[in-house]
């Protein structure tokens, strides 16, 4: 079937109207593709990562090394997902955007932005995957991402322990492919 615009266009799943740009706490979670345990397994409540989870870890840490606004919050590699807390912080940092979109074009990625980042983490990390396993152009992860902006102290605290002790409850996790109650 051929591409037609007016049919087949991706929805957003983001907040209208929100600028993921702007300062704050965001709560990211980014799966595998068709949520294959790519990255390790769980041990005793504790993640092992393997070769492509350790490539998952390094390029996470890599990001604020290479934008200057984000820093990271607590994160966590799982086998076939990754959940982490970024800051965006953008103070004194010059911010002026502008670009023509029609009605049928993809979404605009602003520059420094959660969306921006997380696009080159996916990125860096299938393409480093891919070079690892020797398989070019094998998809890493879903498309897509969900995300959360965190609002208050309550809700961040609330997150942290979740990305905390995520690998411990991994048995009833609904990503877990052995959980019987997944969706």
């Amino acid at each position: 079937m051929a591409y037609d615009p007016r049919k087949h266009h991706r929805r957003s799943i983001r907040l209208p109207h929100y600028d993921y740009a702007s300062n704050g706490f965001y709560f990211v979670t980014i799966c595998a593709y068709q949520k294959q345990c790519l990255f390790g397994e769980i041990e005793n409540g504790t993640m092992i990562l393997n070769g492509c989870g350790q490539i998952v870890a390094d390029e996470w840490q890599r990001s604020s090394q290479i934008r200057r606004e984000i820093e990271l919050d607590l994160w966590v590699v799982m086998p076939n997902h990754f959940h982490g807390i970024v800051i965006i912080d953008r103070r004194d940092r010059e911010t002026v955007i502008t670009q023509k979109r029609d009605r049928y074009s993809i979404p605009f990625q602003k520059p420094r932005s959660l969306s921006s980042l997380v696009s080159g983490f996916k990125s860096s990390v299938s393409r480093r995957i891919n070079q690892y396993r020797r398989t070019p152009e094998h998809p890493v992860w879903q498309r897509n991402y969900h995300e959360h902006i965190i609002r208050n102290q309550r809700s961040l605290q609330q997150i942290r322990e979740y990305v905390q002790n995520n690998p411990q409850l991994w048995d009833k996790d609904c990503l877990n492919p052995k959980n019987p109650s997944k969706w």
